[in-house]
């Protein structure tokens, strides 16, 4: 199955202001290349609630999906 990029970046815009400039940053330094498995990890990822993904980048809430845990890492590091 082939994920959309398209739809996972527009899914990539966040309500929470704090979670787009994140995103914004990814977006511009990793985005392009990841590859298929790490944009299904980031689709998946995207279901979460805004406030629980926030949690999970600003390092308050611990990450329990293992699979998340390296796209968590690259949004830290944007």
């Amino acid at each position: 199955m082939s994920i959309n990029r398209g739809r996972v970046r527009w899914q990539c815009r966040r309500a929470l202001l704090e979670l787009d400039l994140v995103f914004a940053r990814f977006l511009e330094r990793h985005f392009d290349r990841l590859s298929d498995d790490q944009l299904a990890d980031l689709d998946d990822l995207l279901r979460c609630d805004d406030y629980d993904l926030w949690a999970m980048v600003n390092g308050s809430q611990a990450c329990d999906v293992d699979r998340w845990k390296e796209m968590i890492g690259l949004l830290r590091q944007a």
